[in-house]
């Protein structure tokens, strides 16, 4: 864009063309009449002299200001191409551009600042910048606005801790994604936002949040219905099946005592069903308490967390440390269902892949949170290995901490073990009394 000062320079060069050569002329007839005094030359010898030295001087003055006059015009149409240029992507961007000045006034209002807040340009133009905002949010976008001014920055995203609001010539409010530059120009400050509508955006932000809720309360759901029927299971192979084997084991001893003598044949037979009994009713024990410890629900959390970590070492022959902050650090379900899991499912991935030995549980309360701490000197991972197929441990345990709102993170790398940190917040009244 053109500045007055440019036309002023325009307005000059006609005085430079006229009276530069003529000055020049002037001086160098004056120097010539000079070196005729001196050197004594004939006045015809001196006006042929002057005539050519004038002519010499006027046209290379002539040629100076012709080349200036033609640079400066090759300048001034080189600017006009680009803020022609610039204006174009101004009209053409599929953002909203306003440029307001100190006084928050309208100077610039590109075409899709129209589309977006459906107003004319030619209303825009001249506009305090409050009437594309609502009123409650006047005062606090000026502030704004004012300390941007102040702080030297040169351009920022406005609204990153908050949604920034638009108000169309219609009254209708709609979110908006906007950022802000500052420019200095003859000392006078100018501040032009970008805008995007974000309507759309912020729709589809609150179906995915709505969606994850559903997601969620589904996934919690079915967690608390898949336990319920593992206990429900573990209650009839521990009451009805562990009995009915009881019952059987007796009824076999009962016809081993009264066996007459000379029957060798049916005694070892029946002392063959007397020992698969019992391994059947060993199995039906270690598949009730794998469904649900009936001292889960009959002692409370501690005692479960100590049975499942003497079982671990039984089992697998590493050694376990159980280390709890209080004994008196019962929960009420899901809270103590969800711990005991998470410790159960932490253990067998240790057995099935850390080649650990040795394993320490830490068990607390923090804060109104319970604590959940595992930690093996196995042979570790990275934890940006992709996740082999059908590998479902981890993320069974993100789940878990999930669906109660707590925290899960794991400290691993190959050679150096493996850390598993759960914290779990605890609403009130789920802390058994």
């Amino acid at each position: 864009m053109t500045q007055p000062e440019d036309r002023n320079r325009g307005g000059a060069e006609l005085p430079l063309i006229v009276f530069g050569p003529l000055l020049a002329l002037g001086t160098f007839t004056a120097l010539l009449a000079l070196l005729a005094g001196l050197f004594g030359w004939h006045p015809d010898q001196m006006l042929v002299t002057a005539a050519a030295v004038g002519t010499a001087v006027v046209a290379g003055a002539l040629a100076l200001v012709y080349r200036q006059i033609t640079q400066r015009q090759a300048v001034e149409g080189a600017l006009h191409n680009v803020e022609a240029r610039v204006s174009s992507m101004i009209e053409a961007a599929m953002d909203a551009i306003i440029t307001v000045d100190e006084s928050q006034h309208v100077v610039l209002f590109n075409a899709a600042a129209e589309a977006m807040f459906r107003c004319p340009r030619e209303q825009a133009i001249g506009a305090p910048l409050a009437r594309f905002i609502p009123e409650r949010f006047r005062a606090g976008h000026e502030r704004h606005v004012g300390r941007f001014g102040e702080s030297g920055i040169s351009s920022r995203r406005m609204g990153a801790l908050r949604i920034v609001v638009g108000l169309r010539s219609d009254r209708g409010e709609f979110p908006i994604d906007a950022s802000i530059s500052q420019i200095t120009e003859s000392g006078k400050k100018f501040y032009t936002v970008i805008l995007r509508d974000v309507t759309e955006r912020i729709r589809a932000e609150e179906a995915l949040r709505h969606s994850q809720t559903e997601l969620r309360e589904l996934a919690y759901a079915t967690n608390s219905v898949r336990e319920q029927e593992k206990s429900r299971i573990a209650r009839e192979l521990h009451d009805e099946l562990g009995q009915a084997l009881t019952a059987l084991k007796l009824d076999l001893t009962w016809l081993s005592e009264r066996l007459p003598a000379g029957q060798e044949a049916i005694a070892e037979k029946l002392g063959a069903m007397q020992a698969m009994i019992d391994g059947t009713v060993a199995a039906t024990r270690r598949i009730s308490a794998d469904l649900r410890p009936m001292m889960l629900d009959d002692l409370g959390l501690v005692p479960a967390a100590e049975w499942l970590v003497q079982e671990f070492t039984q089992r697998t022959g590493i050694p376990c440390e159980l280390r709890v902050a209080s004994p008196e650090l019962e929960l009420k379900d899901p809270h103590a269902t969800a711990v005991f899991r998470i410790l159960q499912e932490s253990l067998t991935n240790v057995a099935r892949h850390a080649q650990a030995q040795r394993v320490e549980v830490a068990l607390g309360r923090v804060d109104g949170s319970v604590t959940l701490n595992v930690r093996d000197n196995g042979r570790g991972f990275s934890l940006d290995d992709p996740r082999r197929p059908n590998a479902f441990g981890l993320m069974g345990l993100r789940e878990r901490v999930s669906l109660l709102g707590g925290e899960i993170r794991i400290e691993s790398q190959p050679g150096r073990g493996t850390v598993l940190y759960v914290q779990i917040p605890l609403e009130e009244g789920t802390q058994a009394q």
